[in-house]
């Protein structure tokens, strides 16, 4: 079959691609910004990819015509407090409009369970979704599922935050809120089990795991797995703002994402019972075993994706294509230059920069100065990286965000997301004589801008004189 799936570069559609490619159907990949889809050359030599903003005006014959289905996998919720509602039924409806120039028979929604009489207003726009996707010309599937469990899925890493950093918490009483738990690989299964299978169309059905929940039962039970124990009181007097500042000041949430979060934790979603996974052949795993499966795929090193790679992670949900050039007028420069033995094995050594490898000297300040942008609203040190010693375009990298990564070209780009009164870069690169170059590129906004950089010029001295002279160090 000739599938479209949207949200290509995200967290769901970045373990669905390869399933889909295994299974020998021919794959349309949409993105926003084809310089952040994270994958390897060699997958991206199999598929087809589309740069479509769906919230901008539809342009006519953009996709294929003779597509058979398509995976609607594209949210707002995490980039606005205020607006994604909007955004989300602008981009449905868009979708529709492109899907309507082609021969599509079927598309297929993940969607959020709406079976509480009362929704919050991510659940809400997510039916607002279905509705208006089922004025589309096309069979729609809708699967609707709770909590997603996964290395790397939101819901996880905030649970791994707050227990492997607090094994006391005072939290709010929405932890007492019920919930319906599905592990990643379950989700995966459902979606490829419904494509092309008739039986599903113009249907919506709920997909879960076999346990129902408490907040703060998941976060006892994940305790549990991880072989230690956990004390947790509930107070009911934390406001959804408070305790979204919780959530962001522990986690590595972004506070869009927390505050979003907060507001639908307050609902009880529960599955109904359906006939699906019978006539898929599905069984789900219970919630103790996806905790124990993400981890097996951490200690692997086989994290296929991660939330934190999407772009509301950070600070910049626009395309960082214009940033790829470095400025070179009007910007503050640290260059530091070293003659290196062996290029590949320094490259290998720039490719773990970050997460918990760190950042070769230095690393409690960079810690404090993560602590620090975190205080400030910024995005902290907390993100790490998704993989221990690959990097894509477009990857997060603590408070970086990776614009090129061309091992290859012996080259990594990086700019940086945290709070600053300027714009900054950090580029590694080795030329043809086998010089690493190590530069720090900072464009200043106004007087503010210039006098952070010579407050740093002291600690840039000794941070990037160390970094270059560790990076180059083979032995």
């Amino acid at each position: 079959m000739k599938i479209l799936l949207t949200g290509a570069n995200g967290y769901i559609g970045m373990r669905l691609l390869p399933q889909l490619i295994a299974a020998g159907h021919n794959m349309v990949c949409t993105v926003r910004d084809i310089g952040r889809f994270s994958i390897d050359e060699e997958t991206k030599g199999k598929i087809e990819i589309i740069e479509i903003d769906f919230l901008k005006e539809v342009i006519q014959d953009k996709l294929p015509k003779d597509l058979d289905a398509a995976y609607f996998l594209i949210h707002s919720m995490s980039s606005s407090t205020k607006d994604f509602d909007e955004k989300e039924a602008e981009m449905a409806r868009n979708f529709n409009a492109y899907i309507n120039q082609t021969n599509i028979k079927q598309v297929i929604y993940l969607s959020g369970i709406v079976n509480d009489k009362k929704l919050s207003k991510h659940l809400s726009s997510r039916k607002n979704v279905e509705d208006i996707l089922n004025k589309g010309n096309f069979s729609l599937t809708v699967l609707r599922a709770g909590i997603i469990v996964g290395s790397g899925s939101s819901s996880f890493e905030i649970i791994r935050d707050l227990c492997e950093k607090l094994p006391i918490m005072i939290t709010p009483k929405w932890v007492l809120t019920k919930t319906h738990p599905i592990a990643i690989r379950d989700v995966i299964a459902f979606l490829t089990g419904v494509l092309g299978n008739q039986k599903t169309y113009d249907s919506s059905f709920d997909i879960a795991g076999p346990n129902v929940l408490t907040y703060k039962e998941m976060l006892h039970q994940y305790a549990d797995v991880r072989g230690f124990k956990n004390w947790i009181f509930t107070v009911p007097v934390m406001t959804p703002k408070l305790s979204s500042y919780w959530l962001y000041f522990v986690t590595s949430t972004s506070y869009k994402l927390a505050l979003n979060l907060v507001d639908s934790m307050k609902i009880e979603v529960i599955a109904q019972d359906n006939e699906l996974a019978d006539w898929l052949q599905i069984k789900p795993h219970s919630y103790k075993e996806a905790i124990a499966l993400a981890f097996k795929k951490i200690e692997q090193n086989l994290v296929i994706s991660s939330w934190k790679d999407s772009m509301v992670s950070g600070r910049f949900n626009k395309s960082l294509e214009k940033y790829i050039q470095v400025p070179k007028y009007g910007v503050l420069k640290d260059e530091q230059t070293i003659k290196v033995d062996d290029p590949k094995k320094v490259m290998d050594n720039i490719w773990k920069i970050g997460g918990e490898h760190g950042w070769y000297y230095g690393n409690m300040l960079w810690k404090i100065r993560g602590f620090l942008d975190k205080l400030i609203g910024g995005v902290g040190l907390r993100r790490g990286r998704t993989h221990p010693d690959k990097i894509y375009s477009g990857d997060s990298l603590d408070f970086w965000r990776v614009l090129l990564a061309e091992k290859k070209k012996k080259r990594l780009l990086l700019f940086a997301e945290m709070r600053l009164p300027g714009e900054a870069w950090l580029e590694f690169k080795i030329d043809e004589d086998n010089v690493l170059h190590q530069t720090a590129t900072f464009r200043p906004r106004g007087l503010k801008g210039r006098l952070y950089w010579y407050c740093l010029i002291p600690f840039h001295y000794f941070i990037f004189g160390g970094m270059i002279k560790n990076i180059a160090k083979t032995s």
